[in-house]
This record gives structure tokens, sequence and C-alpha cells, in this order.
């Protein structure tokens, strides 16, 4: 049997949305993720009622790609979660430099920054976390950690 670490090959998630070009905007131009593939579907697909007319554009940033679903038919439905113990994906993380200034670069390319997730910054050893929500609702957590934190174990 092949060793569990070796058999499987991390791909891509993905997040349908309801405007490609809007969200184009905010996860390349807010977070640096860069365009690459796209695909044209109006063929049936599992788990979406036909008929189908999707586009998938992939982006990547370092190792992560995301696939950016949107449909023109059927269309999307349902809203993101919104809290962090809701069941399956709650969000995307990334660490920066500035919690303040990248939430406030994100929400110049249409995200919105969800002030009550901000956490305790009193203590200057401690790490800043906000979250973000992108045109859709995804939310995408902003984490600078403080050299010597355990986190960068």
């Amino acid at each position: 049997m092949q060793d569990v670490a070796t058999a499987y090959k991390p791909s891509h998630l993905g997040l349908c949305v309801s405007d490609l070009d809007r969200s184009i905007r905010f996860y390349c131009e807010g977070l640096g993720f860069a365009v690459e593939n796209r695909y044209h579907l109006t063929r049936q697909i599992a788990e979406v009622d036909p008929p189908v007319d999707v586009t998938a554009q992939f982006i990547r940033l370092g190792a992560l790609e995301i696939e950016l679903l949107h449909y023109a038919s059927p269309g999307a439905f349902g809203t993101p979660v919104n809290r962090r113990n809701h069941l399956g994906l709650t969000h995307l993380s990334f660490v920066v430099d500035d919690v303040e200034v990248r939430a406030s670069e994100l929400e110049a390319v249409g995200g919105v920054i969800l002030q009550e997730t901000r956490n305790d910054t009193s203590d200057p050893q401690s790490e800043r976390i906000l979250f973000v929500a992108d045109p859709d609702g995804t939310r995408v957590e902003l984490m600078s950690i403080p050299p010597g934190h355990p986190f960068w174990k």
C-alpha cells in the first residue's frame, strides 16, 4: 500500500461566485493571485441541475490554487457560512504583515471588513486577526503573527 502522505497531491479549492470579474478583482488585485486557466462547460455535471453553463477560472498564489466557478445557468444559490463553528469550509487564511492595512486594501477591491472578528490586541506578543468577506461573503482570515509566537513552531 502506498504511503498516505504521498498518495494524495493537493489540487485546488472550488468557490462558487456570483460575479466572476468582481471575484477576480478581489482575489487577484487584492490578495495577489494570478489568473491561470479558464474553462467553459455547457454539458451536464454532477450535482448541478441542467441546463449547465459554467465558467471555471483558476487562480493561483504560490501553492494555493482556487477554482472560481461562475454559473450563468442554473445560477448560484445559498449563502456562505458566517461562523467558524459552522460545519464545512469556514474560511481561507493568509498571514500578512499588517492586518489593518491589508484589510483596507481588500475593502477597496470589494471586500467587507467584519469588525466583530477583530481579536483583542492589548498584548503586543499576541497574534492579530481580522476577517474580511469577499464580494459573495466567503470569509478570508488575515493574521499577523509576531516573531517567536507559538504559531511559528
